[in-house]
């Protein structure tokens, strides 16, 4: 998979991308067919245990990118621009995702439509691949407190096919829709030359995306309406290690066979 055959994909086929933050995650993923990784800044909630995804760092997104790039030796693996990395500069842009790319990341996402399209067309004239975000965007909800679902008056459609029209000029190569209405994003998709992945977006995206912790059933403190739970791991890990638990403390485990025999006697 690279860039080219993502932007030709479109209204050809669908494709799928789950996050990933680690190695076996990763490897996973690529064993299973998904199409893209996104190693993603709900790092900080999925995994650090943050409140939020403010607080995540460049040096802790590219501890998870090398990890996760060791797990998908041939994936195409996204890097989320984590809050503070892009803001600052162009130069400082430019650096952070030179620097994702090194460690081993095939591109960028940026969140942002209309207000970070001007930055966005200048990392592509550079050569360097970004996926735009449009929709909810978990970096401004966080700072406003507003999760509202978009696309639902006039004046978010509006904005909506603006970010589009505006992530298209400046090159991006797909578009990911957080918590977009299923008809506006239907009607987006349709719009746009660039192909759209849907999170929480309905059906009609040309690519759908879920966090890893939630389709696995990992996570357990949120649920919104449009996770599907394709397993419940959170059972079964917690099963398997009360059963640890309870041999360890009945004298079951370690048995025979786990133990090394002695040296032969001569």
């Amino acid at each position: 998979m690279n860039v080219r055959e993502i932007i030709e994909s479109k209204d050809q086929r669908k494709l799928s991308m789950v996050s990933a933050y680690s190695y076996f995650e990763a490897k996973f993923a690529e064993q299973a067919g998904v199409d893209l990784i996104l190693v993603g800044d709900s790092l900080g909630t999925m995994v650090m245990g943050k409140r939020d995804t403010l607080s995540v760092t460049m040096d802790e997104m590219i501890w998870s990118l090398k990890s996760a790039r060791r797990g998908s030796k041939q994936g195409f693996i996204v890097a989320d621009m984590p809050f503070g990395s892009y803001q600052c500069s162009r130069e400082k842009a430019v650096e952070n995702v030179i620097a994702f790319l090194r460690h081993g990341a095939n591109a960028v996402k940026i969140e942002g439509g209309y207000e970070t399209a001007d930055l966005i067309k200048y990392l592509v004239d550079r050569g360097l691949p970004v996926m735009g975000h449009i929709g909810i965007t978990p970096e401004h909800a966080s700072l406003d407190g507003e999760y509202h679902i978009q696309g639902r008056d006039e004046r978010s459609i509006k904005r909506l096919i603006e970010s589009v029209n505006d992530l298209e000029e400046a090159g991006v190569f797909a578009i990911l829709l957080e918590m977009v209405v299923e008809d506006v994003a239907k009607r987006l998709t349709e719009d746009t030359s660039v192909p759209t992945f849907g999170l929480g977006s309905g059906r009609y995206c040309n690519g759908q995306f879920l966090r890893l912790h939630d389709l696995l059933g990992i996570n357990d403190e949120s649920k919104p309406k449009y996770i599907k739970r394709y397993a419940n791991l959170k059972t079964d890990i917690i099963a398997a290690l009360s059963r640890f638990d309870e041999e360890v403390k009945s004298g079951m485990f370690p048995d025979e066979e786990n133990a090394f025999e002695g040296v032969e006697e001569v």
